[in-house]
C-alpha cells in the first residue's frame, strides 16, 4: 500500500526553524503558507523565509521576528541554530534567585519569564486547529520535562526567557501547522547528528547535547562528529520525538518534493535540514 512520506534527513543536526523552513519548501505557494503562519495570531512575532545559500546549495531560512528583531539581534548568545533552551530557567525558592543569564538586553517588556501555564495560554489562544494546538502542548510539554529532570527540578518551576519562548512557541506551531498541512502518512527520521564541544546557558557551560536535549532524545539513534558546535537544539529533538513514526535510514520512496531548511552558522559543511516528501510502500 502505497503511503504519503515525510524523511527528515538530520545530518547536521536540527533546529525549529531549520525543520520549519525545510518543510516550507516542501510547499508550491511557499509565500501564501507564510502569510498563513502570520495570521495565526503569536503575540509580537512575524515569519520571514529568507533565501539563503551554504556552502553553495540554495535553500530557505524561516525567521522569527520578536517585536521587529530576530533572536540572535537581542541575545548575547553565540551558538550554533535556535537556542530556546539558553532562555529555560527554574525558579528555586530554596535560594537566591539566578538572574544573570547572558540573555538580558534592553529591551524592558523582554524579561518577563513565562511558565508551562501562560505557554498553555498563548498557543491556547491561537487561531490554529485542536490538532495543532495539542501537537504544540505535546512538543513543549517534552521540553518542560526534560529541562525538569536534567535540572532537578520540578515542571512547574521551569521558566522560559521571553524571547525564547515566543520564538520556541513560533517555531513549534509553525512545524506543526505544516505537517498538519501535509498531512503525511508516516514521518521517517534519520540518525541525528548532536555535534561537539561545550554550550554556554543560563545554567553555564555544558557538554555538547545539552542535558536537556540527551533527555529528550534517549532512545533515538543519535551520534557525535568532529563537528564543533551544538547541532540539535531541545527544540529541534522534540519535534522529531514527537512526530517521528520511526528513526533510520531513508525508505524507499518516489520522492516528489525536497525542502532545505538552512540553519543561521556556517560550517564547513552545509548546515541544513533536508526534508523529503513522496510516496513509500511501507
Amino acid at each position: 500500500m502505497d503511503m504519503k512520506t515525510l524523511y527528515f534527513e538530520c545530518k547536521m543536526g536540527a533546529a525549529g526553524d531549520m525543520l520549519g523552513a525545510a518543510l516550507l519548501e516542501l510547499f508550491e505557494n511557499r509565500e501564501g503558507m507564510v502569510e498563513a503562519l502570520n495570521r495565526i495570531g503569536i503575540p509580537e512575532v512575524r515569519f520571514e523565509a529568507l533565501r539563503v545559500e551554504k556552502a553553495g546549495i540554495f535553500g530557505t531560512r524561516l525567521s522569527v521576528r520578536i517585536h521587529g528583531a530576530e533572536e540572535a539581534e537581542v541575545s548575547d548568545d553565540n551558538h550554533a541554530h535556535h537556542h530556546d533552551h539558553h532562555h529555560c530557567h527554574h525558579h528555586d525558592h530554596d535560594h537566591e534567585h539566578e538572574h544573570d543569564h547572558g540573555d538580558e538586553h534592553e529591551h524592558p517588556h523582554h524579561h518577563a519569564h513565562r511558565g508551562m501555564t501562560e505557554i498553555r495560554s498563548i498557543i491556547e489562544g491561537l487561531s490554529v486547529s485542536e490538532k495543532v494546538k495539542t501537537d504544540a502542548l505535546a512538543v513543549y510539554r517534552l521540553i518542560a520535562d526534560a529541562e525538569s529532570k536534567a535540572h532537578q527540578v520540578p515542571v512547574a518551576q521551569i521558566h522560559f526567557h521571553e524571547v525564547g519562548a515566543m520564538d520556541a512557541i513560533a517555531d513549534i506551531v509553525a512545524v506543526c501547522c505544516m505537517i498538519e498541512k501535509l498531512s503525511p502518512d508516516q514521518i521517517v527520521v534519520s540518525p541525528i547528528h548532536l555535534g561537539s564541544g561545550v554550550v554556554r546557558c543560563a545554567h553555564g557551560v555544558l557538554p555538547v547535547p545539552a542535558p536537556a536535549t540527551a533527555e529528550i532524545l534517549l532512545g533515538v539513534p543519535t551520534y557525535g562528529g568532529e563537528i564543533d558546535g551544538e547541532l540539535c537544539t531541545p527544540t529541534g529533538a522534540a519535534l522529531l520525538k514527537y512526530f517521528a513514526s520511526r528513526f533510520g535510514p531513508q525508505p524507499p520512496m518516489a520522492t516528489e518534493r525536497i525542502g532545505y531548511g538552512m540553519g543561521k552558522k556556517n560550517f564547513r559543511i552545509a548546515n541544513c535540514v533536508r526534508a523529503f516528501y513522496g510516496v513509500s510502500a511501507a
